[in-house]
């Protein structure tokens, strides 16, 4: 069983495999991953399409650079970046423009720079307990199409996605809560509202790990390059 942590030690395995430098973090958010990268030494640009998002980002990293834009029209030159990512993101872009982003992120690698995407699937503890506050299984399984679509139409290239297990700490029922409020915080009057079906999912799919009680959820990860021909 992997921990929270494991993901971006997938990220930063592969980027260190290429020997990339300038990364691009799409749908950075309030920065996690861009801190985090940076720490690391590489070289991080954040987009997002909040300009909240973007404002708290800059003051979180301020050795990285974010730029406020949609992920379907990225305002970088062509061959910009070593390596693309999209974390957990993929699936928030609107259902139209997925394909659009999928190929914009390929127009702004390098020769040789890699897209690398993380998608939760539509399965599993965590996501159980969550689906009554918000059931993302359309939009989760619309992402995967999306990347299945840019595959079959050649536009990339690159090995099987390998699928692995994220456990999050979760002592009790208002930990949830807080966690998915820390994501969005119009999830909150939500889940108040749910409360006693929360309970009672969260208490069939809990289980205990190393460290205490845990949800578990199922993620995909991809590595794409362009395809030249």
């Amino acid at each position: 069983m992997s921990n929270p942590a494991d993901t971006r030690a997938r990220i930063v395995a592969i980027l260190q495999d290429i020997g990339a430098r300038e990364v691009l973090d799409i749908g950075c958010g309030h920065g996690a991953l861009a801190k985090s990268l940076c720490r690391d030494g590489f070289h991080v640009t954040g987009l997002d399409p909040s300009a909240e998002a973007i404002a708290a980002a800059t003051t979180r990293v301020p050795g990285a650079t974010f730029v406020t834009a949609g992920a379907e029209a990225l305002p970088f030159a062509p061959a910009s970046f070593d390596a693309a990512i999209f974390l957990n993101a993929l699936h928030h872009v609107p259902v139209p423009d997925m394909q659009a982003a999928l190929k914009e992120a390929l127009r702004v690698l390098r020769p040789n720079g890699e897209m690398i995407i993380v998608e939760p699937l539509a399965e599993g503890s965590f996501f159980e307990v969550m689906r009554p506050v918000e059931d993302e299984t359309e939009i989760r399984e619309a992402a995967q199409r999306a990347i299945d679509d840019i595959l079959a139409q050649s536009q990339a290239t690159g090995p099987a996605p390998v699928i692995y297990e994220r456990a999050t700490p979760m002592p009790d029922l208002e930990a949830f809560i807080d966690y998915l409020s820390a994501v969005d915080p119009a999830r909150r009057a939500l889940a108040e509202g749910l409360r006693h079906d929360l309970a009672r999912l969260f208490a069939q799919n809990v289980v205990n790990g190393p460290t205490g009680q845990q949800l578990v959820q199922p993620l995909k990860i991809w590595r794409l390059r362009g395809n030249p021909g």
